[in-house]
């Protein structure tokens, strides 16, 4: 409890600036959290469909697959149902849907990410903001009363300084955080792809396959 309340004091000393550079913190923070949840894995790229990816040996192997992803909400899932239920498009039709598609899917997944951009970019500029701030009340206080009272001059200098630290404290995790979500993004959209190809070469392999006709009487050894 008294650390909270020293954290408090601290941040209060900060001016008005710092109620901008929390609230960024906050929607920052919360953000990250988000998208922690979902970006993972196993939610964007189901492992369940893409083991059936790499087992369709058969025609009614792909009916199964259809199945799966009309259960499913996931950013592949709905690709695969996509491509499957387009198969009988000419190839260049069925891979522009699928690349306007794959871009949707891909803007949903980084939804957010261009608020912590701009985050990590204007916190320390508000930081900034907040020393130059500071400083202007401490020359302004020199003007009036000369530099002999350091405590009349504490106010301004732990604003300036204060806005700084925290300023740069938000922007550089923040910063780490979009980069890291940012190439996590670009390795689900390249993941897709892959097995979005190797579907679709399964399913024209199977379809070029010529039907194997089973004789209708077995010829029997005179």
């Amino acid at each position: 409890m008294e650390f909270l309340k020293g954290v408090f004091v601290f941040l209060s000393k900060g001016g008005v600036m710092m109620i901008f550079l929390l609230l960024s913190s906050v929607w920052a923070l919360a953000v990250v959290l988000d998208r922690s949840f979902q970006l993972r894995r196993k939610k964007i790229l189901d492992p369940y469909l893409v083991k059936m990816i790499e087992s369709i040996r058969e025609p009614k192997d792909i009916e199964a697959a259809r199945r799966v992803c009309d259960q499913s909400s996931s950013a592949f899932a709905n690709l695969m149902k996509l491509g499957l239920d387009n198969l009988e498009l000419p190839a260049a039709e069925l891979k522009e849907l699928l690349e306007d598609m794959g871009r949707q899917e891909a803007r949903a997944l980084g939804r957010g990410l261009g608020s912590l951009e701009t985050i990590a970019a204007i916190a320390p500029l508000m930081g900034l903001l907040g020393t130059v701030i500071g400083m202007i009340k401490v020359f302004d206080v020199i003007s009036k009363i000369g530099v002999g009272q350091a405590s009349a001059l504490s106010g301004g200098i732990s604003e300036a300084l204060i806005t700084t630290v925290v300023g740069l404290s938000i922007g550089i995790p923040t910063l780490i955080a979009y980069n890291y979500f940012m190439h996590r993004v670009e390795d689900l959209v390249l993941d897709m792809e892959k097995y979005l190809i190797l579907l679709l070469q399964k399913v024209k392999h199977l379809r070029a396959e010529p039907e194997k006709v089973e004789p209708r009487f077995a010829v029997k050894n005179s």
